[in-house]
């Protein structure tokens, strides 16, 4: 597992606070950008994230309920809404990283408590909070 799935992980798990994410995201260069949005998306869709999970990832994710990716995450068929939102513009990107964060957190919640209970060889289900990081809080 590389670097980055790494990172995203932790602060999908609150391994790791957000903000710390967000700072991180704001030094990539835009194509970078673009790939992260990209592996968060697909991270969701691997974790099973569904329409009704949105309300929730605004909510965890510290957006308006009227910015451009919250309001596209509730619209439903979410594969479609999940490609419009990685692909926003510049200046919507960190709300979008924000929210497809939460969303991979809902997600992989629910995921971990249905399937995963028992235990599991997901390799990103074995990361614990070292000394280096902090505990998110929501």
């Amino acid at each position: 597992m590389d670097e980055r799935t790494v990172r995203l992980n932790e602060l999908a798990q609150g391994l790791r606070p957000l903000e710390q994410g967000v700072d991180w995201f704001e030094g990539l260069g835009a194509d970078e950008q673009f790939e992260v949005l990209r592996d968060l998306s697909g991270f969701c869709t691997q974790a099973r994230a569904t329409v009704e999970d949105g309300p929730e990832s605004v909510r965890l994710a510290g957006i308006r309920p009227t910015h451009t990716p919250a309001v596209l995450i509730v619209r439903g068929q979410l594969p479609g809404q999940l490609q419009k939102i990685i692909n926003l513009p510049q200046n919507e990107r960190v709300k979008a990283f924000r929210l497809l964060v939460a969303l991979l957190r809902v997600a992989d919640k629910r995921r971990r408590e249905l399937f995963c209970a028992g235990g599991c060889t997901h390799t990103w289900h074995q990361f614990v909070a070292g000394p280096d990081t902090e505990a998110a809080t929501a």
